[in-house]
């Protein structure tokens, strides 16, 4: 068959079958092609020659196969990011620059990125937020400028650029604060004091925008949006759970939880139907999911739709992100000092007069004998990953109970834990943050392959990592200082 009868169709057919290695030789052979115009070659040949590598060039850049590509390589890609007036790029320059991108953030090679010490904090970090940050499900990997929020027990608020260490703004002082999230539509950052005095911040700017005093010496927030209303759930330390409406924090209902003993377990379902409450500070209690709607617009007639989850000594909890209504817990096991992993579907099931929750458990398994350590991190990465840490331990499970990756790479007990559909980054008081990163093992499945450490100063000047945040292509971690002034640590991945 003539070389030149392969039109660009058949081409782009046999070109579906390549690996993405092969696929970007093929499309670099115009590099051949300039080199043949300087050889010694008859015209004639030499055209038809050229005129084959051009067809197989064309057929190579076809922007249908790059999509292709990047859909089998990350499941969902964001063509608004290509389409952006500001970047206007091609799939294959997205896939091109995500895929360096993510080689650079697996190995960790010195020079593949940056690190910037944020200091101004006089006191101890309690906490911190992206309030502008890339996606992993839509990354822009244009965009240059992200910023963290750290909330401090010197009574300040902070906002960061982390790719520069600007800082772009601080709150006046106040008491010391004991937590801070953002909002779901990452516009504005929350905090509680010690005195128990909440206000909202406007991220971009700083401004105050609304407080309200709970009279709680501790508070565990949770925001959420339904029906484009905002509503803001506060875990006391009295065991109540306080629901505030809109941005002027309006109080709209209380309820008990566990009377008299702290509520510091509080979590929202991804369906916005459910709130689950709890305390991980008596034995022999057991965590409430509250129907929201109970919550945000309560019938003084009728007492809130509450159902107790049968568990008791709950030490973690997390919903399933992927569900609607999937409850995991960590939990001592009934009569015995073991701990066990148990998952329960909520739902509610409504008839003429009344309305009941049912919570239905999915899996249980015993977890190691060797988890002694009351202080569980929990985390769920998707449908069936649970990660969990405990000591200087890091496990893997699937909601089925087996055990998908084991790490014991920290020295000293891992304080908090960021899980993406990236990685997992550790934070640990032995100084050093541990990334982990997500791979589809063809005859295991999922798997966690353990890369590299990330340092956090000198231990003659620092105790250790106390919390760490992540986005797509950063990692952000609060560093604690002997002297008593934490430092934020930020390491950004360029492509």
């Amino acid at each position: 068959m003539n070389p030149q009868s392969l039109i660009s169709d058949c081409l782009i057919h046999i070109f579906t079958f390549l690996q993405e290695e092969d696929l970007i030789s093929a499309s670099g052979v115009c590099k051949v092609n300039r080199s043949l115009q300087k050889a010694e070659v008859a015209l004639t040949a030499q055209h038809e020659v050229c005129s084959v590598f051009q067809h197989w060039h064309h057929a190579a850049e076809a922007q249908w196969l790059w999509r292709k590509m990047c859909l089998q390589r990350w499941g969902f890609c964001s063509q608004a990011v290509l389409a952006s007036p500001l970047v206007n790029h091609s799939w294959k320059t997205y896939f091109l620059r995500r895929s360096h991108l993510e080689t650079k953030m697996k190995e960790g090679r010195t020079g593949g990125y940056t690190c910037k010490s944020l200091r101004g904090h006089t006191g101890g970090v309690v906490g911190l937020v992206y309030l502008k940050g890339n996606s992993p499900v839509n990354p822009d990997l244009w965009s240059t400028s992200t910023t963290v929020c750290s909330a401090s027990t010197d009574g300040t608020v902070r906002a960061w650029n982390i790719q520069n260490g600007e800082l772009l703004w601080c709150s006046g002082k106040q008491s010391p604060l004991s937590s801070i999230i953002r909002d779901e539509r990452s516009d504005f950052v929350i905090t509680a004091d010690s005195t128990g005095l909440i206000k909202v911040w406007q991220g971009q700017t700083g401004q105050e925008v609304a407080s309200y005093s709970s009279a709680f010496t501790h508070c565990t927030l949770v925001q959420y949006n339904k029906e484009n209303d905002w509503f803001l759930s506060v875990g006391t330390n009295q065991g109540s759970l306080c629901t505030l409406a809109g941005l002027a924090l309006t109080k709209r209902s209380s309820i008990m939880v566990c009377d008299s003993f702290k509520v510091n377990i509080v979590l929202v379902s991804p369906d916005k139907k459910w709130i689950a409450a709890g305390s991980k500070d008596m034995v022999d209690l057991s965590p409430k999911v509250i129907y929201t709607e109970s919550l945000t617009s309560p019938s003084e007639d009728e007492d809130p739709l509450c159902q107790l989850v049968p568990v008791t000594g709950c030490h973690a909890a997390v919903f399933i992100p992927t569900q609607s209504a999937r409850l995991a817990t960590v939990h001592r096991k009934e009569r015995t000092v073991n701990k066990a992993l148990t998952v329960f579907d909520v739902s509610v099931k409504k008839s003429k007069y009344k309305s009941q929750i049912q919570v239905q458990q999915v899996e249980s398994f015993l977890l190691p004998l060797n988890i002694t350590s009351s202080d569980i991190l929990l985390e769920a990465k998707d449908s069936n990953c649970i990660v969990m840490a405990a000591d200087h331990h890091l496990w893997v499970y699937s909601l089925k109970g087996i055990l998908l990756a084991s790490f014991e790479e920290h020295i000293m007990p891992i304080t908090s834990i960021c899980v993406d559909s990236f990685r997992v980054v550790t934070a640990s008081q032995d100084l050093s943050l541990r990334v982990l990163t997500w791979r589809h093992d063809r005859d295991q499945g999922l798997t966690l392959d353990s890369r590299y450490h990330l340092l956090g100063g000198s231990h003659s000047m620092s105790r250790g990592f106390s919390h760490v945040s992540c986005d797509y292509s950063s990692i952000v971690g609060s560093v604690q200082g002997k002297d008593g002034k934490d430092v934020l640590k930020a390491y950004t991945f360029t492509s």
